[in-house]
């Protein structure tokens, strides 16, 4: 193989390597957000602990008791979350 070729492979695993983590740190700082919106609107939940999200401002929040909340911005720009 040519250095070329080398350097081309270190460079992909390297990138694979770097970007994991910070997808990771951005879907912990989701449920953290969601957990956070929910507890304020006084909804029972305890912890999300996953997001699908469904477009911009628009999410379906799991719960750990089982609970499932579609928390989107409404028509006047504040926070709604719904029981699905």
């Amino acid at each position: 193989m040519n250095q070329r070729a080398k350097a081309w492979a270190l460079m992909m695993v390297m990138m694979a390597f770097y970007t994991g983590p910070s997808r990771a740190a951005e879907d912990a700082a989701l449920l953290k957000d969601m957990t956070s919106v929910i507890a304020l609107l006084s909804l029972p939940c305890g912890q999300v602990v996953s997001v699908i999200k469904k477009g911009d401002n628009d999410h379906i929040a799991t719960c750990k008791d089982g609970n499932r909340y579609r928390v989107f911005l409404n028509a006047e720009g504040r926070v709604v979350a719904e029981k699905q």
